[in-house]
């Protein structure tokens, strides 16, 4: 009886295995005679038996079948020829041979020239698959659909059942982002169930990690977890981003910003080279791309802020009220720039039930849009408060209280509260804000009479003191962002500088004595960025020159 062959044809290319037992087993465990690899191959699989002059095909009850010629059995005399398939995908497919010809005719035996150009039409579609998810990637965006891309080329390119994409956070932990099934079904929930261990392997040392069965070896004692929802093959790979650099030398940078894993319930063609070529090669493209939808997210979250915050300042600007304010007995100019595009300074005029003309100069703690938002409430509320009389210290203890309530945290208001008689009687009350400058004549006085902040102490009290104004005194209110402008130094611009500016244009009119302290805490500050809200307001009284 001659001598029995089997050329077998599967992802390790075609070989020759000579049937050289009585009884030769075929499976995926270690121990068969001709151990395979697919995702149809049980681990005792199929045996070949010599019964006498003939050769008899048994299986030994495969999970997925044992095939001869297309047809499926159980036992089966094997004659010359005879095209044998375990499973039903065609992972490995072997041709029996028993007529002792030599290797190089058999391979022109047709059953060959079939099983080529399956592999050969197998290997088109996968580069098919590697090209539309490449163009894909190409017009895409919005990062979710670039990941949705991603995750769906790679699985339909490798014939994985599902996959997801980790993504490298701010502190450089992986952090799931999408998971997806085979069909572009989005797997539901935050996570997914596998181990982490291999992600963050591959992400560590960038190297890409495939394994074939994690039932092999002593992979099993360190994926139990995996194990136990089924998987069996693996495919994990990083996501590269490359930098050139633009030097002379050429040297590009690499960055690892997250990682793409495939697996399977089925031993399948994630092993492959040509699978790990295409993969490898789509993720490199998906990294640039992810990459790029990230900044473009980036970019348009940041023009979306950028626009609200227009319209926010445009509306904390129209809060104010217009900066000049005069009657025929006073004049008055207020100005506020915040250090951001909305700011926790401002200035409110106010017209009090008793005809008198209220000036406050206010300050939120803190920057940006929480200051901003209570400095809206503050104004709103210290609008309403006047209307009931009593004074700017009743006014003022009135807010304080509504503050509280409002349960600000640790937020709080300093204000100055001045209110002016058409007979030049002035009363104030501060609220622990900078004491403004009352000038008259040659005499400075500063207004410290008051309590303490609004919107922390609920038994805060509040005092008044008043002072009367001969026409031409002024009275200069500012926020501590004036006085403690900071030069290239790191010197204060201080009170000091504040009353040598003042006292320059002690005859002018209000807006020059504005316009004179702007200038100086401007020049003063010069190559420096500003480091908070700036709000002053000039009030001189008697009529305009």
């Amino acid at each position: 009886m001659p001598d029995a062959l089997l050329e077998i044809s599967d992802e390790s290319g075609p070989r020759y295995v000579p049937i050289d037992k009585d009884l030769f087993t075929l499976g995926r465990r270690t121990g068969n005679d001709l151990r395979l690899v697919g995702a149809d191959i049980s681990r005792e699989h199929a045996e070949v038996a010599r019964d006498g002059e003939q050769y008899v095909l048994r299986d030994r009850q495969s999970r997925f079948g044992t095939f001869v010629n297309n047809a499926q059995v159980k036992e089966q005399p094997l004659k010359h020829g005879d095209l044998i398939r375990l499973g039903q995908n065609g992972g490995v497919e072997m041709v029996f041979l028993c007529e002792g010809e030599p290797p190089g005719e058999l391979r022109k035996a047709e059953p060959l020239t079939d099983r080529t150009l399956t592999s050969a039409g197998s290997e088109l579609r996968q580069v098919a698959a590697l090209l539309e998810g490449l163009r894909a990637l190409g017009s895409a965006r919005v990062l979710d659909e670039v990941l949705a891309l991603v995750i769906d080329s790679a699985v339909e390119l490798s014939g994985a059942e599902r996959g997801f994409i980790m993504m490298a956070g701010a502190d450089g932990r992986l952090e799931f982002k999408l998971a997806r099934f085979r069909g572009h079904i989005t797997l539901s929930g935050k996570s997914f169930e596998t181990s982490r261990k291999i992600p963050e392997e591959v992400f560590q040392t960038g190297e890409t990690r495939v394994v074939a069965d994690l039932l092999d070896g002593d992979l099993h004692a360190v994926h139990t977890g995996t194990i136990a929802l089924g998987i069996r093959q693996v495919f994990c790979i990083p996501l590269r981003l490359v930098r050139y650099v633009d030097k002379a030398d050429g040297l590009a940078e690499q960055k690892r910003i997250g990682v793409l894993y495939l697996d399977s319930r089925e031993r399948g063609t994630l092993a492959s080279g040509a699978v790990r070529a295409g993969v490898e090669t789509l993720a490199t493209e998906a990294a640039v791309a992810i990459e790029n939808a990230r900044l473009y997210r980036e970019t348009m979250e940041k023009t979306k802020m950028e626009q609200e915050l227009r319209i926010a300042a445009e509306l904390q600007q129209a809060l104010l009220p217009p900066p000049e304010w005069s009657s025929d007995h006073f004049e008055a100019l207020g100005r506020t720039v915040p250090c951001r595009a909305i700011g926790g300074d401002f200035y409110e005029y106010l017209t009090l039930v008793d005809d008198s003309a209220g000036f406050v100069v206010a300050d939120v703690s803190g920057k940006g849009a929480p200051a901003a938002l209570l400095a809206a409430v503050t104004q709103g509320v210290l609008a309403t408060q006047t209307s009931f009389g009593g004074g700017p210290a009743a006014a003022l203890s009135r807010v304080n209280k509504i503050l509280i309530r409002r349960a600000t945290g640790s937020r709080f208001v300093t204000a100055f509260f001045g209110a002016l008689s058409k007979d030049g009687r002035l009363t104030c009350c501060n609220a622990g804000h900078n004491p403004p400058f009352l000038v008259s004549g040659s005499v400075v006085r500063r207004m410290t009479v008051g309590g303490l902040i609004c919107g922390l102490f609920e038994q805060a009290t509040y005092e008044e003191e008043t002072a009367q104004l001969a026409p031409g005194d002024m009275l200069i209110m500012f926020s501590d962002g004036i006085s403690e402008a900071l030069n290239a130094a790191g010197e204060e611009f201080g009170d000091d500088r504040i009353l040598e500016s003042i006292t320059k244009t002690a005859r002018g009119s209000a807006s020059q004595v504005l316009e004179c302290l702007v200038r100086a805490v401007n020049e003063f500050a010069a190559g420096t960025i500003q480091g908070d809200d700036m709000t002053a307001v000039v009030m001189r009284y008697g009529s305009r020159a």
